[in-house]
């Protein structure tokens, strides 16, 4: 059985912001994330609450490096 992942508020997500940058974010359904493509970090989403950390942050340089 697949259980329904939690979404994320949208007006949540109007006032979120990258940490780093203070830039907008865009929300990544399928990989629930919030990207930041100035910083070029994406931030998990776990449970349906963000993690606005830099350190726990996945580096979007990385992905394009692998391919």
């Amino acid at each position: 059985m697949n259980e329904p992942r939690p979404g994320v508020d949208p007006k949540l997500l109007e006032l979120l912001v990258c940490p780093l940058t203070k830039s907008p974010l865009r929300y990544d359904a399928a990989k629930m994330e919030l990207i930041s493509d100035q910083a070029q970090l994406a931030y998990p989403i776990r449970d349906g609450v963000p993690i606005m950390l830099v350190d726990e942050a996945r580096s979007l340089d990385e992905e394009k490096s692998k391919r």
